[in-house]
Parts: structure tokens; sequence; C-alpha cells
């Protein structure tokens, strides 16, 4: 009993570790972080358009509140400075025939007020400038234009960030598990995807990369080494008609890199799988990955998955996502190798070979004793 707990507690350490090592997690995001960057970090400042859209929500809404609070306020103030300036707050007891730059300013209240007003054209007819100064008339034409600006370029990363295809990742689902059986004759790595939205996603291109660490023959070691994965579908890898989800599937042969992989051996190896869906949404054109990754743990030797397309009666295809993810235990060898030389003893024995070790030498002389 303790040596089982003992297994159980070390592989879930084990287990723990390995996840915690994932590059890519399931959701697609990516677990890295840069130390040591010599560049300044005012080359983010350059592209300003690429930072605020990067930014999480709860900084973006703050920016979008600072820049109209803060624009407000200092325009607030320049407009305080104007009436202050030519003498318009009451503290200065104007005359009756005195004309104000702004009329009704009474205060830094009401300034800002007035501050508000310009800049989102709101024009309640109170407050209003007189041809009076030319200061004012400039500070309202300044104000005007840089409060376009402001609410352009706001408004637009906020409708940028709402629409971003980064969203529409979130509608494209990968199986929980890849599963490795037999497919076509062949022993292949079987992952489903499925698309939850109606509309495609056109031009859609599957590929993967295997991350582990290799050990080159000059005795460099390489940290996350990206091998090639080609995944093929029976419609073809390009331009899938994405209505329904798909099993996309790698074929395990001597150029791949799960060739040499067993079902015993398989958990001890240290590979993370990592799957691409690039693609076009359809609605707003533009481009769209998704990423997901599998660890040695979530690759299940000898099952296969589950059908989840059926028909019903009044002749609709439905689809029961509740099998998505479901596997079923099929007749798979241990290892792509041994199907390899199952193949071929296969293959000799249809064509008839002897074998050389039975084949017995007579002598072609006689003597028959009557």
């Amino acid at each position: 009993m303790f040596n089982y707990l003992r297994q159980r507690f070390t592989s879930r350490i084990r287990e723990r570790s390995r996840r915690r090592a994932r590059l890519v997690s399931k959701d697609g995001r990516c677990n890295i972080e840069f130390g040591n960057v010599e560049q300044s970090r005012f080359v983010f400042l350059i592209d300003i358009w690429t930072t605020i859209l990067d930014l999480r929500w709860r900084y973006k809404m703050t920016i979008f509140i600072s820049a109209f609070l803060g624009s407000w306020f200092l325009f607030g103030l320049l407009w305080y400075v104007v009436a202050y300036i030519h003498k318009d707050l009451p503290e200065f007891n104007p005359s009756i025939n005195h004309t104000p730059c702004v009329e009704n300013i009474n205060g830094l209240t009401s300034a800002f007020l007035f501050s508000l007003e310009t800049q989102v054209t709101i024009g309640y007819g109170f407050r209003c400038v007189t041809e009076q100064c030319a200061t004012a008339i400039f500070l309202l034409i300044f104000q005007s234009i840089l409060g376009v600006i402001i609410n352009s370029f706001m408004c637009g990363a906020i409708l940028a960030k709402i629409s971003r295809s980064k969203n529409r990742a979130k509608t494209i689902t990968f199986s929980k598990n890849a599963v490795i059986s037999k497919r076509g004759g062949k022993l292949c790595l079987l992952i489903r995807v499925a698309n939850l939205r109606k509309s495609l996603l056109i031009g859609s291109h599957i590929y993967g990369k295997l991350l582990k660490t290799t050990i080159t023959p000059e005795g460099e070691t390489i940290i996350l080494d990206q091998v090639n994965i080609e995944f093929v579908v029976d419609a073809g890898n390009e331009n899938l008609f994405f209505i329904s989800p798909l099993t996309i599937y790698h074929i395990i042969d001597k150029n791949s890199p799960f060739f040499h992989m067993a079902a015993e051996t398989i958990l001890q190896q240290d590979f993370e799988l990592v799957v691409f869906l690039d693609g076009t949404v359809e609605a707003t054109s533009a481009t769209c990955q998704v990423r997901t990754s599998y660890i040695p743990e979530e690759v299940l030797w000898g099952y296969r998955f589950a059908p989840i397309v059926s028909k019903t009666k009044e002749g609709k295809y439905r689809v029961d996502f509740q099998n998505f993810s479901k596997t079923v235990a099929v007749e798979t060898p241990h290892c792509a190798f041994c199907l390899y030389n199952e193949k071929e003893a296969k293959a000799k024995e249809k064509k008839g070979y002897d074998n050389p070790g039975f084949v017995l030498e007579v002598s072609e002389t006689s003597d028959t004793k009557m």
C-alpha cells in the first residue's frame, strides 16, 4: 500500500513538473518571458498602436479613461488661465461693459465644464467663446483638433481590441488528448478539431511543431528544438471545408520523430507537440491562428476517437460535442517499428520466399542396388 501511494505521489509530482514546463497552454497562450532585454522600452512607444492593442483590458480602460479625463482637466486649466489673464473672473469685479473671452466662466469648475463641452462637442449654449481675444479662439481650435485625434485613436483601439481575430480563436477547439492508432493500415497520431461557429475559416491550414531538447553531434544542447510535424486530412490539408469536426492525423513512418517511440516508453519521453491552425475569418477577412499543445501524458496509445456526427430523422446532420474528446480502446501495435516489420514479413510470405536455413543439399548421383 505504501509503495502504491509513493508511486502515485511520484507520478503526480512528475506530471505537475511537466505541466509547469509547458511552453504553450491548452488555450494557446505562450508561457515565456524575456529577461535582460538590451533595447530600451522606448521602442515599444514607437509602435504605440500595437502596444495599446496588446494591453489587457484593465490597462486599456485605464488609459482610455485617463486620456479623456486628463485632456478635459488640462484644457480646463488653460481656459481658467485665459479667463484669469483677461480678468473675466468675478473676483476681479469686471465692469458691466466688459466682454469676457468665454461667457459664464466663474471658476475652475465652470472652466472644466466648458472644456468638456468643447471637446465632446456637446454645445449647451450657456458658455461660448467670444471674438474678444484671439488666444481663446486659438485654444478652441487646438482643443477641437486634439479632441478628434484622441477620440479616433482611443475609440479605434477599443474597436480593434473587440474585433481582433484572437477572439475568433476561442470558438475553435481541439480534443483534450491526442491518440495513436491504425488508420488506413498505417500507424497514425490523431487529433480532433472543431469549429463551434457556422461561419467558416477560409483557407485553413493545419501543421505542428514538436518541441524537445536535443544534443547535436558537436555536443551542443538545444532547448526547445523544433521539428516539423506534417498533419493530413482526408479532404486535403489545404482549404479545409471546416463546417464539421475534423480528425487530423500524422503518419508515423521512418521520417517521423514518433517512429522510435513505443506504448511502453512514450510516457518517459520529454516533448511537447504544438498544433497550429491558420485561417481567414469569413466575417472580417482577418487572419486567425489557433494553438494548442500536447505533452506525453496527453497522448493515448491504442485509442481512437468516438464518432460524433449522426443524421437525424429530419435529414439534418447532428454533431454531439459530448463525445468530442471521448476515446475508445482499439487493437494497436505497440510501436511503429513492429508494424513496419510485420508488413515486410507478410509481404515476403505472400511472395513465397524460401528460408535458406531449410534448404537441403541432395547429391546428384545415387547408387541403387537391386
